[in-house]
């Protein structure tokens, strides 16, 4: 179970249980707490977790938002096949509808996901 942000409730994931971790190698989440929490400050709505793959890094590299390169000046090392990361929902469905999302966790995908993303395509690249 995660600590929600400051003035939230307890977060759920897309299963309706407690929201589990993502990655903390490296530091994931809109808030950088290692987990895929929303809030309303979080305009993206960063909250699936997703294992990061060579064709989903190129293609968000392709569509202007470059995950793979480092970025020291904000403490970005950049992300590699296999490092877990939260992606905004509606980036997730892109590349699901383009053919190139990444396997997902369910225990780790934030609830407000279902506003933008369907269950059942969440499950169909659910590791967990």
């Amino acid at each position: 179970m995660t600590t929600p942000p400051p003035g939230q409730l307890e977060a759920l994931n897309v299963l309706g249980q407690p929201l589990a971790p993502c990655g903390t190698d490296p530091m994931t989440g809109f808030f950088r707490d290692g987990c895929c929490n929303t809030g309303p400050m979080d305009g993206g709505v960063h909250t699936v977790c997703a294992v990061m793959t060579a064709e989903f890094l190129a293609h968000s590299k392709y569509l202007g938002n470059d995950l793979s390169t480092p970025r020291p000046e904000y403490n970005f090392a950049g992300l590699n096949p296999g490092d877990r990361w939260c992606l905004c929902a509606a980036r997730f469905l892109q590349a699901h509808e383009e053919d190139c999302a990444p396997r997902i966790i369910l225990a780790a995908t934030h609830l407000r996901t279902l506003d933008i993303v369907p269950l059942d395509i969440l499950r169909r690249y659910a590791e967990d």
